[in-house]
């Protein structure tokens, strides 16, 4: 007798939800989570070192280029190993260093040297990597 109402209760609760429905909700928040193609990478980098650099004006194009540049560098590139990019009238190139862990993320420093119009600028900063492949920089 003692346990009836323990058995109740576990049958009253397993009439109460499906597999289905977990599945569905499970999906849905992976794909919420999930970035789609390289804009969300490039999105997550909020600018980059390139857009806090106030010396050196971009075209949309150029900034392109070096956020790719920012992200290619911190997600693959060796520490200490340049990724350059090209532009119009522009040039820069990205160096991270060696990846170091914060709590449960990797980080990274990094530079980003811009060459523009006979004018080399450099700004610095570092960035921690998002269990869905992103990176935010750190402020």
């Amino acid at each position: 007798m003692a346990m009836m109402p323990i058995l109740m209760a576990g049958m009253a609760l397993s009439a109460c939800g499906t597999t289905a429905g977990r599945s569905d909700v499970a999906d849905l928040s992976a794909q919420a989570t999930r970035p789609e193609g390289s804009a969300a990478f490039i999105s997550a980098l909020e600018g980059g070192l390139v857009s806090r650099n106030k010396a050196v004006e971009l075209s949309n194009a150029d900034r392109q280029r070096a956020l790719e540049a920012e992200y290619r560098a911190l997600e693959a590139a060796p520490g200490g190993q340049p990724v350059a990019w090209e532009g119009r009238g522009v040039t820069g190139s990205v160096v991270a260093a060696a990846p170091y862990q914060v709590g449960s993320q990797n980080c990274r420093q990094y530079s980003h040297t811009v060459n523009a119009a006979g004018r080399e600028t450099v700004s610095r900063g570092a960035a921690c990597r998002n269990s869905n492949g992103t990176w935010t920089p750190l402020t």
